[in-house]
């Protein structure tokens, strides 16, 4: 990669998994009423035909992942399980006053977290049965969760497979000890291929791999290790993320300093080293990070222009409606946004009270609409297109004329209606989707709220 392009545009910017950003949402934002009837026009539109999404936040750790942005609680008292999976199925029965009599349709579950395997193998059955109690699951319905390899047993395995999952997503970040060590994740390289070799014998369909690059004391040569390991493996698609350094936000990563970090240059060669590996090795990049095997339904999405990208980062299923179980959990009407209090006690006050435990949120503009349509695409097909019906809204040139420079580096091919990003400007896709960030330009931060876009 250019170094001098490095440096003009590695700056703080959003991994736009939504827009607007979370930072530029309404200062007031939608009523509970408000909220209830954008999901309730999105559910009318979406349930019958394309089904609806689920994200259930499960945020209890054991132990503190220094390196993780994550809204999380730590504690090892397993008690807190069952009083957790109560609550989020009494927010979920709160729903059923949205649809109206109508049963739901889901079609993805994500259990995400925090760490969902925390939670006993019962107890997820519990989550899930109740779930499911009095709605439908989709022909084609995806259900996938995250699984730390230092706690996810056996029995979590089995019992998720039995209730319909076949998707696992480990999150490995690195098999170097020195890193694991400084980031405190206690797993070893034998859980790693024991829980891939267990998921696979007992049926699962799809093993994704986390990576993370840009951690402390990580280098290229070990790198380089960890991606020849993980390749021979042959995980079905790998998420290959770009460290997020926000000590002002999540106090953990103060456990080291900057000076421990790879400078932008040596994060710039691990990524590049290790997505050349990747590559070469049959793996597809199909997105920001984002890699998978031909065989994998990833892939296909992208090729076939399915490619969709939310909260929960890139997917091959999208619905008009995704909803957000649990402390912090977002959900999406496409329309509108909200996200749930962020502390459990918070959480747990609303919903006792038999409230939607909603704190804040977006309800988009028109123009908000435009631009969301167009940040999606060039997140997930690099390119987009706009037509005349379009051109009412001005920030949509505003943006285009934003890109002059970089359509002079050759980050960005600009034709009538169309815009492509370059094969050397894929690696700036977030700077190209900040050029159509109205919110962004219109009003900096006060403080830093982003990581480096590189």
């Amino acid at each position: 990669m250019d170094k001098d392009l490095l440096f003009k545009y590695n700056t703080p910017g959003p991994r736009y998994t939504s827009y607007p950003t979370v930072p530029y949402w309404q200062k007031t934002p939608p009523t509970e009423a408000s909220w209830r009837k954008l999901a309730r026009e999105a559910f009318t539109v979406s349930n019958q035909k394309e089904g609806i999404s689920l994200y259930i936040h499960l945020p209890f750790c054991e132990s503190l992942c220094t390196y993780c942005g994550c809204n999380t609680r730590i504690t090892v008292n397993h008690k807190v399980e069952e009083t957790y999976i109560q609550a989020v199925l009494t927010e979920w029965e709160l729903y059923f006053s949205i649809f109206s009599e109508t049963r739901p349709v889901i079609r993805e579950i994500h259990l995400g977290g925090g760490t969902p395997t925390f939670f006993s193998p019962e107890n997820l059955t519990k989550l899930i049965n109740g779930l499911l109690k009095n709605a439908d699951a989709h022909p084609n319905a995806q259900f996938s969760f995250e699984a730390h390899p230092g706690n996810t047993t056996d029995d979590h395995l089995q019992a998720l497979f039995q209730l319909g999952f076949r998707r696992i997503s480990i999150g490995v970040q690195d098999f170097n000890p020195l890193v694991l060590a400084v980031i405190n994740r206690h797993q070893t390289y034998d859980q790693v291929v024991h829980l891939t070799k267990k998921a696979r014998e007992i049926g699962y369909t799809s093993v994704n791999y986390d990576i993370v690059y840009g951690l402390p004391f990580q280098k290229v040569c070990t790198m380089m290790e960890t991606i020849m390991r993980i390749v021979q493996l042959r995980p079905d698609r790998i998420a290959f993320y770009s460290y997020a350094h926000i000590p002002w936000l999540k106090p953990g990563q103060r456990k080291y300093s900057e000076a421990d970090l790879p400078d932008a240059d040596k994060k710039m060669a691990i990524y590049e080293t290790g997505r050349n590996a990747l590559e070469l090795s049959g793996y597809h990049d199909i997105g920001m990070d984002h890699f998978s095997l031909e065989t994998d339904e990833l892939f296909k999405a992208q090729q076939n222009g399915r490619l969709h990208r939310n909260f929960m980062g890139y997917t091959d299923t999208h619905t008009r409606l995704l909803i957000g179980l649990g402390a912090s959990s977002i959900s999406d009407s496409w329309t509108g946004y909200v996200q749930n209090e962020k502390t459990v006690e918070a959480y747990y006050e609303k919903i006792q009270a038999g409230l939607l435990p909603i704190f804040k949120g977006h309800e988009l503009t028109k123009d908000d609409l435009v631009l969301r349509k167009h940040i999606l695409r060039i997140m997930t097909q690099f390119e987009t297109t706009w037509y005349k019906e379009e051109e009412g809204c001005d920030d949509l040139y505003k943006a285009i004329g934003r890109l002059a420079e970089m359509e002079f580096d050759e980050l960005v091919e600009i034709n009538p209606y169309h815009l492509r990003v370059t094969e050397a400007g894929k690696a700036f896709v977030r700077n190209v989707c900040m050029a159509f960030d109205s919110k962004l330009w219109e009003e900096s931060p006060a403080k830093t709220q982003f990581s480096q876009t590189v």
